[in-house]
C-alpha cells in the first residue's frame, strides 16, 4: 500500500495533481495498481490530516521514526497542559502484555461485563505497588493525576476495590497464578524443577484480633518481632532464578509445620512435572517431610542441628572428607544406615565459622567480666559486718530499704542466667554459682559454621544438593522486596478478601519487577530511577492538543530493549480542536 500521484492537463495548459492511495495486485500474471482512496487534489490537499494519520499509524505500530512535528500537529501558541510521569510505567505495560498476564487475566475473568476494564484497573494498582506504593484510594489519584496508564484516563477507589473483588473471586482455585504463572514459563523457557518455598507474617498497625472460628487477622508468632499486634502468614513459593510461583495467606496463629501438606495439594494439579520442594529448618519435621515424598515428590530440607535428633547427632559425628564447592563452601555428603532413604549432606562455611568463634568468643569475654563482678560484689557482701539485733533505726513511712551487696550480686546473677544471649553459655552449680559451661562451648565449637541438610533424591550431588538450599535466599529476598520496595505493609484493608487480592497484587508486582531485573541485570531501583525522568507532555495549541514522550536517553532506550520492550512513540495521542 502507497501513496501515489496522478495528473490531467487543463485546457489552458496547466497540470492539476491528484493524491490517491493504491496497492499493487497480480491479475492474470500481470500487476496491476488498484485505487484504493481518492484524497483529491494536491493543491487543496489536508496535508494536517495526513500528518495526524501519519502519529496515528506509528501510535498502532509503536514505532518512533519519522515522527510528525509536534508544532503541525497542535498549531501555534502551544502552552504545556500537564505532565505525567510514563517511562517506567511503559516497561511494567510492556512487559504486562509480553509475558500474557492481560490475556491470562481475561480469560479467566470469563465473558463477565463490566462498566471499566478490570484488566487496565488492576494493571494500575500493580504498577503503583512498583512505582510508588500507596493505599488504593491514594493509587486512583496517581493513575488518575500522576501517571500516564496505557488505556486508562481515570479511576476511583471504588472501581480499585471492585477489581480487587472480581480477582480474588476469579483467583479462589489459584486460576489466576496458574494461567499468569505457565504465561510466564512458556515465554521464558523456564524450567520449574525446583520450588522454593518460605513463609513469612505481616502485621496490622492499631488493630485488635478478630474473633470466631474463621477469624482472619489473629495473633501468632511474628517474624517481624511484633507479637503485639494482629497479623497474617504468608507463604510464597519461587523458581530457583527468584521468579515468584504462587503465593498462599493463612490465618496469623498458623504455624509453618502445618501449611506443607495444603501447599504440596494444592499445586498437584499445576502439572509441574517432577518438583524438588526445597524448604528451610522450620519445615523438616519428620510429617511433612513424608508428605512431600507422595507421588513421587522429593524434597531438600534444612535440619535443626540443635535439637538432640538420633539422626542429627549421628549425621554430624560420621568422618569424612569435605569437598570444595566454593571459596567459602565445603560439603560432604553422610549415609546412615538407620535413614537407608535419605542422604545427609554437612555444608561448612569457613567464613561464617570464623565469624561464629569471633561472635563466641565476644559473648564469653562479656561473660567472664560478669562472673568477675558478681564474684566482687558476693565478697564486699561477705566482708560488710551484720547489722546487731535489735538496733532499729526509725524512717519515715514509704522509705525503701537500701540495697545491699548480697541482694546486688543475687539480682546480677539471675539476670545473666536469664538473659537471652548471655544466658546459654552458663550452668549454675548446686551451690546456686554460675560458672561458665564448658560442655556447651565445645558443642558450639564443633558446629561453627555448619548447616545439615537432607534429602530423598537419590540422583543430585552432594553440591547440588548444598546450593540448591543456598537459593532458598530468593524466596526470603522476595519477601524482603514485597515490604520494602513494594510496601506489603501497612495493609489499609480488614475484609479478608480484600487483604488476600492486596497480597496476590504484590505478589503480581514482584513477578514483574524480578522479570525486569533478571532481563537487565539492574536493580529495580535503578531501573525505576532511570527511566522514571521519561515524562508524557501534553501540548494544547490552536488546533487542539497532543501528548508528546521525552526522548530517551542510551540508558533508558538499553533497559527497553533489554527487556523486549518497544520503546514509546514520540506522539501518543491526538485530539484535534
Amino acid at each position: 500500500m502507497y501513496l501515489r500521484t496522478t495528473q490531467r492537463r487543463n485546457k489552458d495548459g496547466s497540470i492539476v495533481r491528484y493524491v490517491q492511495v493504491a496497492h499493487n495486485r497480480r491479475v492474470d500474471g500481470v500487476t496491476q495498481a488498484e485505487v484504493l482512496l481518492n484524497l483529491g487534489r494536491e493543491d487543496q490537499l489536508d496535508r494536517d490530516g495526513l500528518v495526524r494519520l501519519v502519529a496515528s499509524i506509528n501510535r498502532y505500530l509503536g514505532t518512533s521514526s519519522d515522527q510528525p512535528d509536534v508544532a503541525m500537529l497542535a498549531g501555534d501558541g502551544l502552552t504545556v497542559a500537564e505532565s505525567r510521569s510514563m517511562g517506567t510505567v511503559h516497561l511494567l505495560d510492556g512487559l504486562w502484555r509480553l509475558l500474557g498476564v492481560d490475556d491470562a487475566l481475561r480469560t479467566v475473568l470469563g465473558r463477565r461485563r463490566f462498566t471499566t476494564d478490570v484488566e487496565r484497573v488492576l494493571f494500575a494498582l500493580v504498577a503503583n505497588r512498583c512505582v510508588d506504593p500507596m493505599s488504593k484510594l491514594s493509587a486512583a489519584e496517581w493513575a488518575t493525576c500522576h501517571a500516564a496508564i496505557p488505556g486508562l484516563t481515570s479511576m476511583d477507589e471504588d472501581q480499585a476495590y471492585r477489581a480487587m473483588d472480581v480477582l480474588i473471586d476469579a483467583d479462589a482455585q489459584a486460576k489466576v497464578q496458574e494461567a499468569v504463572f505457565f504465561a510466564v514459563a512458556n515465554l521464558l523457557n523456564l524450567e520449574v524443577d525446583v520450588v522454593l518455598f518460605d513463609t513469612t507474617s505481616t502485621y496490622f498497625e492499631g488493630d485488635t484480633e478478630e474473633d470466631g472460628d474463621q477469624a482472619f487477622r489473629r495473633y501468632g508468632h511474628s517474624k517481624d518481632h511484633r507479637p503485639d499486634l494482629p497479623q497474617i502468614v504468608i507463604g510464597l513459593a519461587v523458581t530457583k532464578e527468584g521468579i515468584p510461583v504462587r503465593c498462599w495467606c493463612w490465618p496469623g496463629n498458623t504455624t509453618d509445620t502445618t501449611v506443607l501438606p495444603e501447599v504440596k495439594d494444592s499445586m498437584r494439579g499445576w502439572r509441574l512435572g517432577r518438583v524438588i520442594t526445597v524448604v528451610d529448618r522450620g519445615f523438616s519435621s519428620e510429617a511433612n517431610l513424608a508428605y512431600l515424598r507422595r507421588a513421587g515428590g522429593h524434597y531438600i530440607a534444612g535440619e535443626r542441628i540443635r535439637d538432640g535428633s538420633p539422626l542429627v547427632e549421628a549425621a554430624l559425628a560420621r568422618q569424612g572428607r569435605y569437598q570444595q564447592v566454593r571459596d567459602n563452601l565445603r560439603v560432604k555428603e553422610v549415609k546412615l544406615d538407620a535413614a537407608p532413604d535419605r542422604r545427609w549432606v554437612i555444608c561448612h562455611n569457613p567464613v561464617e565459622a570464623e565469624r561464629d568463634k569471633a561472635r563466641r568468643d565476644a559473648a564469653l569475654e562479656h561473660v567472664r567480666a560478669e562472673l568477675e563482678r558478681i564474684k566482687a560484689l558476693r565478697d564486699r557482701a561477705a566482708k560488710t559486718p551484720a547489722k546487731p539485733a535489735g538496733k532499729t533505726v526509725d524512717k519515715p513511712a514509704g522509705t525503701p530499704e537500701p540495697k545491699t551487696d548480697e541482694a546486688a550480686h543475687v539480682k546480677a546473677e539471675c539476670a545473666l542466667r536469664d538473659h537471652p544471649a548471655y544466658g546459654r553459655w552458663v550452668r549454675q552449680q548446686p551451690s546456686g554459682r554460675l560458672v561458665i559451661d564448658r560442655a556447651k562451648v565445645a558443642a558450639e565449637e564443633r558446629l561453627d559454621g555448619k548447616y545439615l541438610l537432607s534429602t530423598s533424591d537419590p540422583d543430585l550431588t552432594a553440591e547440588d544438593i548444598a546450593l540448591g538450599y543456598k537459593n532458598l535466599l530468593e524466596a526470603e529476598r522476595g519477601f524482603r522486596d514485597m515490604k520494602s520496595t513494594l510496601d506489603l505493609r501497612p495493609v489499609f484493608h480488614r475484609l479478608e478478601p480484600r487483604i488476600r487480592a492486596h497480597v496476590l497484587l504484590c505478589w503480581l508486582a514482584l513477578l514483574l519487577i524480578r522479570i525486569a531485573e533478571r532481563s537487565t541485570n539492574l536493580t529495580w531501583r535503578r531501573i525505576a530511577i532511570e527511566l522514571s525522568r521519561v515524562h508524557a507532555v501534553t501540548l494544547t495549541g490552536t488546533a487542539g492538543s497532543v501528548v508528546h514522550v521525552t526522548p530517551l536517553n542510551t540508558a533508558q532506550s538499553g533497559i527497553l530493549t533489554a527487556c523486549k520492550v518497544a520503546p514509546p512513540p514520540t506522539v501518543t495521542t491526538l485530539n484535534p480542536a
